[in-house]
């Protein structure tokens, strides 16, 4: 993973305390790249099905602003 000094991995945002401070995480993710490595950290760590689910609309998003 290339992160620039400025971006999380993936596990910081999955990693916050609470769901709120995780939904508004995964609103900060701005590309597929990072959007799938948070999803294989979530998958390998934690698969909790409502992360994934929001991680799931995410992409759905970021698809859409592609178009």
């Amino acid at each position: 993973m290339t992160t620039e000094s400025n971006e999380f991995p993936p596990e910081k945002p999955l990693e916050a305390p609470n769901t709120r401070l995780i939904k508004a995480g995964i609103a900060t993710i701005s590309d597929m790249e990072t959007l799938r490595e948070c999803v294989a950290y979530e998958n390998a760590h934690k698969n909790r099905t409502q992360i994934l689910r929001r991680l799931k609309w995410k992409a759905e998003e970021l698809r859409e602003d592609d178009e």
